[in-house]
């Protein structure tokens, strides 16, 4: 039998776009209207009017956490107008998690921005990393004393990459050195807001939060053992992975790292050039691993090896997503099991991790790839709007609810 630690979180995780339905105001709805994208997300899961019955599943499949997003440009669709019943609204959501006994994870930034913000330049605009600051104070000094967990940006470098540097993400830019920029602000929005939420916290006399951002990681290998592709490896690894994370923690600004884990990169490099280095990926299919729906590697053993690595910056590690789109619901059962088997392995080496939260509770809108991956815990009729919970949940709330995994 493998056992957890007692105060072990575990859950499932959403993010405003995907799921509310109705984001009307923020530059994804304005590039989806253009007709940019595979499809519009429109009522997306209707997560919106539906959530507290999307919370009573949680509970009962035993989550005792859940992360979820604010959506930015619902609380300022207008800028400097705040929304007054916005607010409310996720207050309700929050209340709602913790009358069920799950604990809110709240993110402030998972990928949306208001329209105006974007039409003004968006994150390449360091004069408006302020107007970030002031969306965070003012959520945070409304519902910070119902809120221990707060999750600043979602992986930044994930959005630095598929907005300027493939674009294939609004604004559709192919500029590195914007990508460079954007990252660049992200650091000092977040390590802003690290500063003011610990100071709004302390000013209203309420427990000391935790803050962190939701960093994606990659398991990189090299393909060969070749110098070109080892010295790729090295250098993804230090500006992919932990570039951020460094900048983050020199300003003392995390109280624990967010992990965001999916797949491996499997590095083949072609050329000495700067995008070979940073780019070349291995497409003869050597050291065949399984993949989900799309094409991503399955490989747990990458988790364990990461959070490895983690441990040297001697911070709690909250892996706050993992999961598969899949059709195979067993696959998807199998891909949890032999996750949290290398999250148990860290842990046993010393590695303080927190919890685990699965990608996603539901199936969702999953950005430029549309409505067709199916990464949730719960299927979801896009028509009637029907939630069905697969087997992979039921197995998964097990774990949940005792804490352990049968070896």
């Amino acid at each position: 039998m493998i056992k957890f630690p007692k105060d072990f979180l575990w859950g499932a995780a959403t993010s405003s776009h995907q799921v509310e339905g109705d984001n009307l105001n923020n530059d994804w709805w304005e590039w989806e209207r253009q007709g940019k994208s595979k499809e519009p997300s429109g009522k997306a899961c209707r997560h919106y009017s539906m959530y507290e019955g999307d919370f009573d599943l949680a509970k009962k499949l035993g989550h005792n956490a859940h992360r979820f997003s604010i959506e930015w440009s619902r609380i300022e669709p207008r800028e400097g107008s705040f929304d007054a019943n916005e607010l409310e609204h996720y207050r309700k959501v929050i209340r709602a998690l913790k009358a069920r006994g799950l604990e809110p994870l709240v993110t402030l930034h998972h990928f949306t921005s208001p329209q105006w913000f974007a039409a003004r330049g968006g994150w390449e605009n360091r004069g408006l990393v302020k107007y970030y600051l002031r969306y965070v104070e003012y959520i945070v000094g409304n519902l910070a004393s119902d809120v221990r967990f707060w999750i600043t940006i979602n992986e930044p470098n994930i959005y630095a990459y598929l907005s300027y540097v493939t674009g294939v993400w609004p604004p559709q830019k192919k500029e590195p050195l914007a990508a460079c920029r954007v990252m660049g602000n992200f650091a000092q929005a977040h390590i802003n807001a690290y500063r003011a939420i610990k100071g709004i916290y302390k000013k209203n006399g309420l427990a000391e939060p935790m803050i962190s951002i939701a960093q994606n990681m990659q398991a990189l290998e090299a393909c060969s053992p070749g110098i070109r592709n080892k010295l790729a490896v090295y250098l993804r690894d230090r500006i992919f992975n932990f570039a951020f994370i460094d900048k983050v923690v020199r300003k003392k600004a995390l109280d624990f790292i967010g992990l965001n884990y999916y797949n491996r990169g499997l590095v083949e490099v072609r050329g000495w050039g700067v995008r070979n280095l940073f780019f070349d990926l291995c497409e003869s299919n050597h050291k065949p691993l399984p993949r989900n729906s799309l094409g991503w590697d399955i490989y747990p053993e990458g988790l364990y090896l990461l959070l490895r690595k983690l441990k040297r910056y001697g911070l709690p590690v909250f892996i706050l997503e993992n999961g598969i789109c899949t059709e195979d619901d067993a696959l998807r059962w199998d891909f949890i099991r032999a996750h949290l088997d290398s999250v148990y392995r860290a842990i046993k080496d010393g590695v303080k991790v927190m919890g685990y939260i699965y990608w996603s509770l539901m199936d969702n809108y999953e950005w430029d790839k549309g409505f067709a991956p199916r990464f949730g815990l719960i299927g979801i009729d896009y028509v009637t709007y029907e939630r069905k919970v697969r087997p992979s949940a039921e197995k998964f709330a097990g774990a949940c609810r005792t804490g352990s995994l049968d070896e």
